[in-house]
């Protein structure tokens, strides 16, 4: 994947998305707070405050989530 895909989803009007990887695990990113982006990795924060670091070869997929207020929260 190419980081500076997920960087300019991070910093041009954020919108809520997820990462999926080659082994079909998914990590959302609800918020800017949640997403580091280094060279060759990805460091997500859960909910549940675990940390997990993803290795950019690994990330297959870029899928927006819907935001607040959209029809599927409802």
């Amino acid at each position: 994947m190419n980081l500076d895909r997920i960087r300019k989803k991070v910093s041009n009007g954020f919108r809520p998305f997820a990462l999926e990887t080659s082994g079909g695990k998914r990590y959302e990113v609800p918020h800017p707070e949640f997403i580091m982006i280094g060279k060759g990795v990805v460091a997500v924060l859960g909910r549940d405050d675990s940390v997990t670091t993803l290795d950019a070869l690994h990330i297959v997929a870029v899928e927006d989530l819907p935001g607040p207020g959209s029809k599927r929260d409802r």
